[in-house]
């Protein structure tokens, strides 16, 4: 199983495999047809409570981690995170995000659940 991180706005490359956008919002000043989005289950994108509350700097990344596994647990997430696993499960996905810093974004936390 291969997953990977990568901000939303750097090109596709060739061995990024399935592309999954999993922001909530869609990423300003990126067209549709230029982000070359394959799946954006927004049903695994932390609330907007929550990303608003981590975005306010009003929390550590590890209480964030924490809280967006918990969310991740919700019956609304289960299909698509269970989609997101089969897709892993038979080539590269790579998890795209429109953060500045995908290793302290949810992104990476779905990345490092998705590789248990």
């Amino acid at each position: 199983m291969s997953v990977r991180v990568r901000r939303v706005y750097e090109p596709p490359e060739p061995d990024d495999g399935v592309r999954v956008l999993v922001d909530r919002l869609w990423p300003r000043g990126l067209a549709k047809d230029a982000a070359h989005i394959d799946e954006w289950p927004k049903g695994l994108t932390p609330s907007t409570e929550l990303r608003r509350w981590y975005h306010a700097d009003e929390g550590a990344f590890e209480e964030f981690r924490e809280r967006y596994e918990a969310e991740l647990t919700a019956p609304e997430a289960a299909e698509p995170l269970e989609r997101v696993r089969e897709l892993a499960g038979r080539g590269t996905v790579t998890l795209l995000t429109a953060s500045r810093q995908p290793e302290l974004s949810h992104a990476e936390v779905l990345a490092r659940l998705l590789a248990e």
